[in-house]
């Protein structure tokens, strides 16, 4: 028996759930579909976006041969096959190929497309739910064109299931009694895969009580469906550091509702590691020296969670999320060293002062090494103005005191000791 979401799938560009931004009235996919001059296509998002739905449909809608392969199982002997059969009737408007999940064919079998799509006899859709340009031959990507898919919002996904439970009684000839609010609970757990709603929605209607010719949906069923259908998360993928990235920018934005749901994206997932990685960082790169304890505090949070575990480990984590959102900011530390590092790699300042350079050693003076050096700890607030960078650069300033309290105090404490010292 074919599952709700393959009998149900829409065969019109109308009834296509999301993509507005590509299909809507004045669509970019939606005008090339009705010039029926189609381009080679990558098609780049989350699963269950209604990737595969559209390119049936283009298919459908430019009469050409379609064939569908996908990466996991297919290879070059496949893409042959397809090749031989364009001289056939079935394939004088043309042949669109659909490949799903591209990026599992290697350079070598994506590069046995090439001459295809190059001379037009085969139109390429290709599908990928990673990006593209890590994953897909620069080749294919330059004779192609990407359009971004995104997850489906709530609402459509729960139009859609309406939609369907409206077919299937007409189709069945059965009655369904709803509780309020089931319908919600499938869409909004489907994190904005419409596959995954129906799949819910399948499971709901086989799992619900049959009485009087009529299907009883109620919210409990419904949430332990939703609850035991997990989340989905790839650790190797887009999703992966996508969340990552908005975990950091949103404590660096000192952001922490935001900073504690990417968190728990990650633990949901049975992510700890990447995320305590992360925090570790953060205490240094984005909160710096505005707090100088930051860092320690962080490192006691992030050991306690690895000695307790999930799911215990997400109170300490917790704890440091907030911590660090709430912190006063400064990347001061970061940009320092990564000027200082430009300036390295450039090759600048490799003659260190002679009087810096190791006088520990019997014949050091002979060459000059130490005999200027002055100890600052002979001096006033053991400090006395002398020469540190070198000649090349002894001007070149990489750290700068930023607008936080921590940092304009010792700014003021040095520039009250440094005022007599003319710098």
């Amino acid at each position: 028996m074919k599952p709700l979401a393959d009998l149900y799938r829409p065969s019109e560009l109308k009834d296509v759930v999301g993509q507005k931004h590509l299909l809507g009235t004045n669509g970019v996919l939606t005008k090339i579909i009705a010039s029926n001059k189609i381009p080679n296509m990558i098609f780049y998002g989350p699963s269950g976006t209604g990737k595969t739905t559209l390119a049936r449909i283009i298919a459908s809608k430019t009469n050409k041969r379609f064939y569908s392969l996908n990466a996991t199982s297919a290879g070059t002997k496949d893409i042959k096959e397809i090749l031989n059969s364009l001289g056939e009737l079935e394939s004088l408007n043309g042949v669109l190929l659909y490949l799903d999940e591209i990026q599992y064919f290697s350079k070598k079998q994506q590069q046995s497309l090439l001459e295809c799509i190059e001379d037009g006899s085969v139109t390429l859709i290709a599908s990928t739910t990673e990006n593209p340009y890590f994953y897909v031959y620069n080749a294919v990507l330059s004779r192609s064109i990407i359009f971004e898919f995104k997850p489906v919002p709530t609402y459509e996904i729960e139009k859609h299931l309406k939609n369907t439970i409206e077919a299937i009684k007409q189709k069945e000839n059965v009655l369904f009694e709803i509780e309020n609010g089931v319908l919600n609970i499938l869409a909004s757990s489907a994190g904005g895969d419409v596959r995954k709603a129906m799949n819910f929605l399948d499971t709901l209607i086989l799992s619900s009580d049959f009485m009087h010719n009529t299907y009883i949906l109620n919210k409990e069923q419904a949430l332990q469906i939703a609850s035991l259908q997990g989340h989905h998360f790839d650790k190797d993928g887009d999703e992966h550091y996508d969340t990552l990235s908005a975990f950091q920018k949103s404590i660096r934005g000192s952001d922490p509702d935001a900073a504690i749901f990417y968190l728990a994206r990650l633990l949901k997932a049975g992510d700890i590691i990447s995320p305590i990685r992360r925090l570790l960082v953060i205490a240094s790169e984005d909160i710096g020296l505005a707090h100088p304890t930051a860092i320690s505090i962080v490192k006691a949070c992030c050991d306690s969670a690895l000695q307790l575990g999930l799911p215990e480990a997400r109170i300490p984590l917790s704890e440091a999320v907030i911590f660090l959102a709430t912190a006063p900011k400064s990347n001061s530390a970061i940009t320092a060293i990564d000027l200082a590092m430009e300036d390295v790699a450039n090759g600048k300042g490799t003659k260190i002062p002679l009087h810096l350079q190791d006088a520990h050693y019997e014949g050091s003076k002979a060459l000059g090494h130490g005999l200027t050096y002055l100890y600052p700890h002979s001096f006033p607030h053991h400090y006395v103005k002398q020469q540190y960078l070198p000649d090349d650069i002894k001007n070149k300033h990489y750290y700068t005191y930023q607008e936080n309290k921590v940092e304009q105090l010792a700014k003021a404490y040095w520039d009250n000791i440094k005022k007599d010292s003319n710098e």
